[in-house]
């Protein structure tokens, strides 16, 4: 199937970029649909990982203030996994090995990958890539974070079964998290014999 743009006028440039766009495409059923115009974001692109200690089986999960969330009735901090966006030319296992260290303290290995993902495709380019990395959770947690990225960032280290009982409940309600956390748990048998040589 074919699109084009018809027209594309850049409305903001900031720490994210905005546009509108004009686009034509063709249709299911035949034919071209009439143009239609949408303001879209773009964010860059991102990578996540979710830190995992087979030893004591436990995960690295963050709690970070996120203004998306302002009207959330439990309130804008959210639980997360360690998330960057890319710079320049870097790889995802750059990003998430920067961000690891920045927002956790956390030194990763064994990267694993779990899923590549749009994040709202509706309105935004961001991709996403997930990860599952091991680490040693002894000594981890605390405040941390880029003072000059307005970061304060609360280290959660927690059982599996904890982090599991948080996105059952809705406690962990964003979509990193949730993909890693589902895709972890179907998959940490496996994973814990590999990394344990058992």
């Amino acid at each position: 199937m074919k699109w084009s743009i018809v027209k594309e006028q850049f409305l903001y440039r900031g720490f994210f970029k905005v546009s509108r766009v004009e686009v034509k495409h063709e249709l299911f059923a035949g034919g071209e649909g009439g143009p239609i115009v949408r303001e879209l974001l773009d964010r860059g692109h991102a990578a996540a990982v979710l830190p995992y200690d087979p030893v004591r089986d436990e995960v690295v999960l963050i709690e970070q203030f996120r203004v998306g969330a302002l009207n959330d009735p439990t309130g804008p901090w959210l639980i997360e996994i360690i998330a960057g966006i890319y710079e320049d030319d870097e790889s995802a296992e750059e990003v998430i090995r920067r961000e690891a260290i920045e927002e956790a303290g956390c030194t990763i290995t064994d990267l694993t990958p779990i899923h590549k993902y749009y994040s709202t495709p509706g309105g935004s380019t961001e991709m996403i890539d997930v990860y599952l990395a091991r680490t040693d959770t002894a000594g981890l947690g605390g405040i941390h974070g880029l003072d000059e990225e307005g970061e304060d960032i609360h280290v959660c280290v927690v059982s599996c079964d904890t982090a599991f009982d948080w996105l059952d409940q809705g406690r962990i309600d964003s979509s990193m998290p949730i993909i890693a956390l589902q895709w972890f748990r179907l998959n940490r048998d496996k994973i814990r014999r590999q990394w344990l040589g058992k």
